[in-house]
């Protein structure tokens, strides 16, 4: 490591992974590759492969978004990923469920959640790949912040769970 080197950029590069044969979550620094996370729920017993992305937009609320960054909690983030895919899995009777979350920046285009399911049947998997991302956003231990190109500092840090799926606000609890 250089000297100019922050301490942490090292670790950035390992991965933080929890699996099991049937379930993979794990949250990176680096870019998602949807064909790992594919791979990763392909099984003989599945005739459904669901994958969703949560991809950063250019704007949110008419303003024009730079870049997102995600922090975590990584600990109690791997392990709350790790229940929702159990649940999930016993829940729509999945084959595999597959969990990545990006950290640190995350610039316009680029992806910060992939979620993957397999299942027998397409109906299940469908289902189960929206509820698993719905449960990500609501008990997950990241926060978000939302970096906006009209805005020389700063930006505004946001829970995940703030917005439905139809992007309405969420009434705090």
């Amino acid at each position: 490591m250089s000297s100019n080197a922050h301490p942490t950029d090292a670790a950035r590069d390992v991965p933080m992974v929890r699996t099991s044969e049937d379930i993979h979550v794990e949250l990176t620094h680096s870019a998602l590759d949807t064909r790992v996370v594919l791979n990763r729920i392909k099984s003989p017993e599945a005739g459904a492969n669901v994958l969703f992305l949560g991809t950063t937009r250019n704007n949110f609320d008419s303003r024009p978004v730079a870049r997102l960054s995600y922090e975590a909690y990584v600990p109690l983030a791997l392990k709350t990923f790790y229940e929702i895919a159990e649940s999930t899995l016993k829940k729509h009777n999945l084959t595999r469920v597959c969990i990545v979350h990006r950290l640190g920046h995350v610039p316009v285009g680029e992806e910060s959640i992939a979620i993957a399911v397999s299942s027998p049947h397409r109906k299940s998997a469908w289902a189960a790949g929206e509820q698993t991302l719905e449960q990500c956003k609501e008990r997950a231990e990241i926060w978000k912040r939302e970096d906006f190109a009209d805005e020389e500092a700063g930006g505004e840090w946001r829970a995940n769970r703030d917005r439905d799926s139809e992007g309405k606000i969420v009434s705090a609890k």
